[in-house]
Parts: C-alpha cells; sequence; structure tokens
C-alpha cells in the first residue's frame, strides 16, 4: 500500500510499459526496430524529409491501433487517483496515445506528443490540430494555412521534448513521485526521479522488472501496473 498525506502533491511518470498492458506495441532499443520499421526510417526529422509517406504510412498504422485499443485498470487506478487528489496530482506521459484522457485524467501533458494530433511542417507557430485520421496515401495529408504539408505532432528522435520547464516545476512541487512502467533507459525522463529526489521527494517504481536507475527509488513495486495498482493507493482525505 503507498500512503497519500492530504498534504501530499502526486507527480506520476508513464512509459510504454503501461501502454502496452492494453496491447500497443512498444519500443526496444536492443533490436532497433519499431513495430517492423528501423527508428531512423520513421521517427527523425530527416525520415520525414526524405520519405514523409513511409512516416505518415507508420503513424496513420499506430493511430488505427491505438483507436482498437483500450484503457487498462493502471489508467483507470491514476485517473481515480486523481479524481481524489485534485490539483496535488500531475501526469507526465511519454506515451503519445490517448488512452490516460480516455481513463479520465485530467492534468497531464505528453511530452513525446500526441498521436491524436497533427502540426505544421514547417513549424510556422500555429497550434497541433486534432486529427485521428488515418491516411490512405500522402496525397490525403492536409496542409497547414501557412500552405505547408501537416506532421505527426510526435517528437521525433533529435527532437526536443514538449512542455519541459512545467514538467520541471510540476517535479519541484511534488512530495511523492510515481514512475510506471518506463525502464529508466529513455532521457530526460530518466532522470525525472533523481530531479524529485533533489527535492526530497518519496520516489516509487511500479513495473514487471526492475528499472535500470532502480537504486534511485525509495521504493520498488513489481508487477504488472494493471494487476498492482487497482488498490495500491491509501488516500488520506483532509
Amino acid at each position: 500500500m503507498i500512503a497519500i498525506g492530504r498534504n501530499d502533491r502526486v507527480f506520476v511518470l508513464t512509459g510504454a510499459g503501461i501502454s502496452a498492458e492494453s496491447g500497443l506495441a512498444t519500443f526496444r532499443a536492443s533490436d532497433g526496430l519499431w513495430a517492423g520499421h528501423r527508428i531512423e526510417d520513421v521517427c527523425t526529422p530527416e525520415a520525414l524529409e526524405r520519405d514523409p509517406a513511409l512516416v505518415w504510412k507508420f503513424y496513420s498504422e499506430r493511430r488505427a491501433s491505438c483507436a482498437k485499443a483500450e484503457p487498462n485498470p493502471a489508467h483507470m487506478a491514476l485517473a481515480e487517483l486523481e479524481s481524489k487528489l485534485g490539483d496535488r496530482f500531475f501526469l507526465c506521459t511519454q506515451n503519445v496515445d490517448d488512452l490516460h484522457e480516455r481513463a479520465g485524467s485530467i492534468h497531464l501533458v505528453h511530452m513525446h506528443g500526441e498521436l491524436a494530433k497533427s502540426r505544421c511542417e514547417a513549424e510556422c507557430g500555429r497550434t497541433p490540430v486534432e486529427d485521428r485520421a488515418v491516411y490512405r496515401s500522402i496525397d490525403e495529408v492536409p496542409y497547414c494555412a501557412c500552405g505547408a504539408r501537416l506532421r505527426p505532432h510526435i517528437v521525433f528522435f533529435g527532437e526536443v521534448p514538449l512542455e519541459m520547464n512545467r514538467i520541471e516545476r510540476e517535479i519541484g512541487k511534488a512530495t511523492v513521485m510515481l514512475v510506471v512502467g518506463t525502464s529508466g533507459s529513455v532521457y530526460p525522463a530518466a532522470s525525472f526521479v533523481n530531479w524529485a529526489r533533489h527535492a526530497s521527494a518519496r520516489t516509487v517504481y511500479i513495473g514487471p522488472e526492475r528499472p535500470l536507475n532502480a537504486a534511485s527509488f525509495s521504493d520498488v513495486v513489481e508487477g504488472k501496473a494493471g494487476e498492482v495498482m487497482p488498490g495500491l493507493f491509501d488516500v488520506e482525505c483532509g
């Protein structure tokens, strides 16, 4: 049981493991492949410039897969925790799917972008737009008002994650950090637990195997998130 007091502020970081429990494919650096594709062919700025049709095909397929997936009990447990804590809860996810939102989470950011949005390929500054379309060819992909083609609203490898200033502020205010379903191998997210420790927060890892940075956590809860998280939190009402 993880005790959360009436004055605690909780920062949650989730990774690919929580989405994998809903059946979504994850990237594993050991084989360098993502759903059968090399990362450099589908998830870099150079790939978008070289072969936008392949990049859009890949992300259209991911949109189709995401549409079929459902939030699992771990997503639901975090949404329930947020409902009890209100603005003392903040969720940062490395995942680009919308399973947290569909489970009911509100106070969250997607540091690696959102699959259900597109933005200007020329980075003209216009706000990303909701876009759940599954494009059959590059000719179907819409254009921005500035005239450039839209691109997936995804942080490609080599690009800067989103909302980093806000994330750092929220970590600085947190008294408890929960890290769910991420191996501790992807930076800068893998550094967040150390930022939280420097701010004297209690740090808890939840996942099926010990993370690479296990020594940085106050507690490690081993097990599938969807199995161990329901009923895990003892929230003191104030």
